[in-house]
């Protein structure tokens, strides 16, 4: 459902620079992972997004934003798309590693497209099929020399589970939540998501889960929260749905088959060898998007 007024190159890069920062954070996740188990980081990842917009929030939007705003529908919203999709997230990516969880993350344009079909009538057309066929196919492709590391199972699982309930609740924050900016709409979410994942995590502490290893977090643990979480999440979430809001979650899951690329671009600037594969894939995505939104030659009239 597009609800905002903006050109579609500047939507299409406003998605490209949400899934650059976004790939921005999945280095950073590597160095939390373990040391501090899924629920919680959830929650401090989350929290600490959230207390880094809601700030921003009143300062650029005003009391009354935030006073008139849907909390009850906000918190549930969050706590679907951003709670539930990162808790399964992070655990996905600890059983099965970052390969698998990727390779789920390439179905996410089917997924949005499907959820379109059904919930908004969307009609499927030849270029809309050969669009999401090519983001697929340039998705895999970039995740081709990992595929051997890929794992069926519960990790899978909670992956697709994962994806399923953030596309879902990246359509629900634009049309949940009409009369809202981007900047509203992503500040509410955080919070409600905020709010679940801390008392979830909370009460598992409580029934006596175990909480983070203190004495493996420092100085390193803490700037990866800082990217992980601001950066990969907070400022992520303020560029996605601005787009999503005007392209509509189908077509602006797209982009997400070029995130590896992203990651490897950050890679490379930190010493690693360039992947002419991952570019390769990168460059069938960037061509799937761009014949997903064209549209058939009209027939000459007479």
């Amino acid at each position: 459902m597009k609800v905002t007024d903006m050109s579609p190159l500047k939507a299409n890069s406003l998605c490209l620079l949400s899934m650059l920062v976004w790939a921005m954070g999945l280095p950073a996740a590597e160095y939390l992972i373990g040391p501090v188990p899924p629920l919680p980081l959830t929650a401090m990842r989350l929290g600490l997004a959230a207390l880094a917009l809601l700030p921003v929030w009143l300062a650029v939007e005003g009391w009354s934003a935030l006073r008139h705003a849907p909390w009850g529908r906000g918190i549930a919203i969050g706590s679907l798309m951003l709670g539930l999709a990162g808790f399964l997230l992070v655990v996905a990516q600890a059983i099965t590693g970052a390969v698998t969880v990727a390779v789920i993350s390439a179905t996410m344009p089917v997924i949005g497209i499907a959820i379109e079909c059904v919930l908004d009538g969307r009609r499927l057309t030849l270029l809309l099929v050969l669009g999401v066929l090519l983001s697929l196919a340039g998705g895999l492709l970039a995740y081709a020399e990992g595929m051997g590391g890929f794992h069926l199972g519960f990790g899978a699982l909670c992956a697709f589970g994962s994806i399923l309930a953030y596309t879902f609740g990246s359509r629900l924050t634009v049309t949940g939540l009409p009369d809202m900016t981007p900047l509203g709409r992503c500040s509410l979410t955080m919070t409600g998501a905020a709010i679940a994942t801390t008392a979830g995590a909370l009460l598992a502490a409580a029934f006596g889960a175990p909480g983070p290893d203190w004495a493996a977090l420092g100085m390193r643990e803490a700037l990866a929260l800082a990217v992980f979480s601001l950066v990969g999440i907070a400022l992520c979430q303020i560029l996605w749905i601005a787009s999503v809001g005007h392209l509509g979650i189908g077509l602006a899951s797209l982009h997400m088959n070029a995130a590896p690329f992203y990651v490897m671009i950050f890679l490379f600037l930190l010493g690693q060898p360039w992947n002419w594969i991952q570019a390769l894939g990168a460059t069938i995505v960037g061509a799937g998007v761009l014949i997903a939104q064209s549209r058939p030659a009209r027939p000459a009239t007479e």
